[in-house]
């Protein structure tokens, strides 16, 4: 048991990693009394600055402390830690629709944007964030996409934001 989660999580944040994601996902998607689903990528801006100001064990603080409060605002969604700063989640929605998207978006921002404690210090970082509607089970690779091409979008857009988010079209 110990080796299946240790294949299936990443060791620092305990989230889900990247094979897990797409796996539980493929479950979630099938389920046919599931509810519309929501594709999330988040991505951190500028996090090598941090680590290369306050350290590696701080990076890692960092990286945590953002994992546990997307998984707080996920609740029983799905979250995943793709790899370095990105991150992944399949939200179920009453509706799927653009201002349920955007309601979702905004909380989420909010969840992101207190300082985050390392040691005698805080510091707060920001993130790009991108959504998409997952229109059918064969779509979530699509979906992603389109929520990395929001989140891309969202990253290249100058604003004061502690968290810069996009809700992906279609």
């Amino acid at each position: 048991a110990a080796e299946r989660h240790a294949a299936s999580h990443d060791p620092l944040t305990g989230l889900p990693n990247r094979r897990a994601f797409f796996r539980l996902a493929a479950a979630l998607l099938t389920d046919p009394a599931g509810q519309p689903l929501v594709a999330v990528v988040l991505d951190l801006d500028n996090f090598k600055q941090v680590n290369d100001r306050y350290g590696h064990a701080a990076g890692d603080q960092v990286l945590v402390s953002v994992a546990q409060r997307l998984a707080a605002f996920a609740g029983n969604n799905l979250v995943a830690r793709l790899g370095g700063d990105e991150f992944a989640g399949l939200l179920a929605s009453p509706t799927a629709d653009r201002r349920w998207i955007e309601h979702a978006t905004r909380r989420l921002c909010e969840a992101l944007a207190a300082p985050i404690p390392l040691g005698t210090r805080s510091i707060q970082v920001t993130a790009s964030v991108g959504l998409a509607p997952v229109h059918c089970p064969t779509q979530l690779a699509d979906a992603l996409c389109r929520a990395d091409a929001a989140m891309y979008e969202a990253k290249t857009l100058d604003t004061a934001r502690p968290t810069r988010q996009l809700v992906a079209e279609r």
